[in-house]
């Protein structure tokens, strides 16, 4: 009996074009970093661009070392997980296991209303508000430091990993649960030893999306870093971030200028630690599942 092929109806097609084209905007972005920013590595050594300890693109001769940039986004970026995801995970825990179903539906909206703030009004409360109570608390010269921007984006982080890992926890099979009390296990231990670990990959997920929020943020880190382009030694202490500098420099760089070709550059630098980030976490969440199973 011949079997017959499915044909494709419009809505197929359709769907699957818009997916298609998702992929076609990437390799066009990625080919208009590639394009733009490799040029500069004419005029500068890659050594020197990676390695170079300042950021002076106005000096003569300008220097372009990454150094003080990329140190501060990693202290910020470091500064802002270490509140945002046991923060994120615990709350998550908590909506999805323990908090009464009332309570849920009050805190859960709230917390996701948390995304829809746009960055420029968390700006504003860190500039005004958290800024000078910082300053005041420690007896800083300024309280716009990489742990005022840190703070802000941990707070801008927490409602996507609260979200996403809190969807994760929820989806676990109730026979997990009844299997492990079943067994003598308490509540605790059942959402440590069977809730956690069937959730870990999306709890992964969640973690990877609040980063990419925390690296990609602009607005904020613009307005309470600091902006000094200088290596940081403390959390308290001015920096500036590769996305800062992209938003603050571009639109003074001239066009297809040697600055306005290494500002595409720190682009493709911040394209490659994201890229690096999503393939390290995605295998040790397969690192994890193998070994649990």
């Amino acid at each position: 009996m011949a079997i017959r092929k499915k044909r494709w109806e419009t809505p197929e097609i359709l769907l699957f074009l818009v997916a298609l084209s998702s992929l076609f905007f990437l390799i066009g972005i990625i080919m208009t970093l590639f394009w733009e920013g490799i040029p500069a590595f004419q005029h500068i050594r890659l050594s020197e661009f990676l390695f170079g300890r300042r950021w002076l693109p106005t000096a003569d001769p300008p220097l372009f070392g990454l150094l003080p940039l990329f140190t501060g986004s990693l202290l910020v970026t470091v500064g802002s997980l270490l509140f945002a995801v046991p923060l994120g995970i615990f709350s998550a825990l908590f909506l999805a296991e323990i908090c009464p179903v009332r309570m849920r539906e009050i805190l859960k909206p709230v917390v996701e209303m948390l995304a829809g703030i746009p960055s420029v009004v968390y700006g504003f409360f860190g500039v005004v508000i958290l800024g000078p109570s910082i300053r005041d608390l420690f007896s800083l010269p300024t309280g716009l430091t990489a742990f005022t921007a840190s703070f802000l984006l941990g707070i801008m982080a927490v409602p996507s990993i609260v979200s996403v890992a809190e969807d994760a926890i929820t989806s676990v099979p109730r026979d997990y649960r009844e299997a492990s009390t079943a067994l003598g296990a308490t509540h605790w231990e059942t959402i440590r030893h069977a809730v956690f670990p069937a959730a870990f990959s999306g709890i992964g997920a969640s973690i990877v999306l609040g980063t990419g929020r925390i690296i990609g943020e602009t607005m904020t880190v613009l307005m309470v870093a600091g902006g000094a382009a200088v290596i940081p030694t403390s959390l308290f202490q001015p920096v500036r971030t590769m996305t800062a500098s992209l938003a603050a420099e571009m639109a003074e760089a001239p066009f297809r200028g040697l600055h306005y070709r290494t500002l595409f550059s720190v682009a493709i630098v911040l394209f490659l630690v994201t890229l690096l980030l999503n393939i390290v976490v995605e295998y040790m969440v397969h690192k994890y599942h193998s070994r649990v199973r």
